[in-house]
């Protein structure tokens, strides 16, 4: 179905165009009995638009017709919806059905069932590991930002069938899903069986260190992120902690509003981040002068995109903080999400934007001040410790330094 997506939009756009014009324009004309006066203006337009698309029209209605399995109305039609959004070519905007939505607004919660990992086509069309949460199947699975989705269940996947295979990753709690994993930065590929659970993700852990040293794990940017943070700093700070280390790595991001709301916390009066749109509805966001009086540190690495790379970018711009760790993912727009009719909606693109000193990083991530990449050999420990986190420990020893 997804073939005929591109081709079919048009045909929706034809038929609520040349609706829309037709009949509204006839409203205001004059009645004589039961006839309709059209004024010429209003034939010339409509006849142009059915000129214009006819072509299309034709094809639409030889797919229905010859088409080698049958296509229901309805399947054309949320096929018409969904290649409005294709033909843009940005994975991130996407027309979602009533499941796809439903599914969404799950994940955008904290609670679904699943194997917890965040997903996104890339330019070349395949299905990449934004990031696994901390602590679900993934994770312990092993998985990490920027491995591949190359088969689920023994089928071959890219990103034209996305959709398909995250409904097919997904499923009941307690059934398991194969993946097969290509591996880019090891080329290498290879398959592993995660059984799913029901994911409850916590936004935000906290714990004491040493030294007078507070540890922030914020694992994504949901509608309660911002609560939460506040909530684990003040504790934090009520133990304590001169310093604390902000942990970002694997944070997929999530909300701009809780995103900004957390650094109006850390920043004093500063510009915090700005958008740009193309119908130039741009704006800035700003923090005020009050902020919590304590040395940060933040730990970023190739899964912490959007919203944590807005707070690392105004933290990193402003000096405000050390970034530790390496380069973030490199997701520099903006979308919004829209529920549409019958328990459908979509997300759209709808602006960029600029680190407060100007820097657009789509694409291209943030590099932390200090780079320092995690050992190999964490990934393959069952129970790893602090002692084992090297990017933790170089962030505690630059933190100490900070409090001296």
């Amino acid at each position: 179905m997804k073939k005929l997506h591109v081709l079919l939009l048009c045909v929706f756009l034809v038929i609520i165009t040349a609706m829309t014009t037709f009949f509204v324009t006839t409203i205001f004309q004059v009645e004589t009995g039961d006839k309709v006066v059209v004024s010429q203006t209003t034939i010339d337009d409509y006849q142009t638009t059915m000129d214009q698309y006819r072509e299309i029209e034709e094809l639409k209605n030889y797919i229905k017709t010859n088409y080698y399995l049958e296509v229901s109305d309805e399947e054309l039609i949320e096929g018409m919806k969904k290649g409005i959004f294709d033909v843009l070519e940005d994975p991130y905007s996407v027309f979602m059905n009533e499941e796809e939505f439903q599914d969404y607004m799950e994940s955008s919660s904290g609670e679904y069932p699943g194997i917890g990992i965040y997903l996104a086509p890339n330019e070349d069309n395949e299905i990449e590991i934004v990031s696994p949460i901390e602590d679900t199947p993934a994770d312990r699975a092993g998985l990490i930002a920027k491995d591949l989705i190359i088969g689920v269940n023994g089928d071959t996947v890219n990103a034209d069938v996305m959709d398909e295979a995250i409904a097919t990753i997904k499923g009941e709690p307690g059934t398991p899903v194969t993946l097969t994993i290509y591996r880019p930065s090891k080329k290498e590929k290879f398959d592993v069986e995660i059984v799913r659970e029901w994911i409850d993700i916590k936004v935000v852990k906290t714990r004491m260190l040493e030294d007078q040293i507070g540890y922030l794990r914020l694992t994504m940017f949901d509608e309660s992120s911002a609560a939460e943070f506040e909530k684990g700093l003040k504790a934090l700070i009520a133990e304590g902690a001169k310093g604390v280390i902000v942990d970002l790595r694997q944070n997929p991001g999530g909300y701009l509003s809780q995103c900004v709301e957390i650094a109006d916390m850390l920043l004093g009066d500063a510009l915090i981040v700005y958008t740009e749109s193309r119908n130039g509805d741009d704006e800035e966001y700003f923090s005020d002068p009050e902020k919590y009086d304590t040395q940060l540190v933040i730990l970023v690495d190739g899964g912490s995109a959007s919203a944590s790379e807005i707070l690392t970018g105004a933290l990193k711009d402003h000096e405000a903080a050390t970034i530790v760790g390496t380069t973030t993912f490199g997701k520099g727009v903006v979308q919004i999400v829209k529920p549409y009719n019958e328990n459908t909606g979509f997300k759209l693109t709808t602006s960029q934007y600029f680190t407060p000193d100007g820097m657009n990083i789509h694409g291209i991530g943030i590099e932390p001040d200090v780079v320092i990449e995690m050992d190999e050999a964490y990934y393959e420990l069952e129970s790893p410790t602090d002692a084992d986190d090297n990017q933790l420990q170089k962030a505690l020893e630059i933190m100490k330094t900070k409090l001296q």
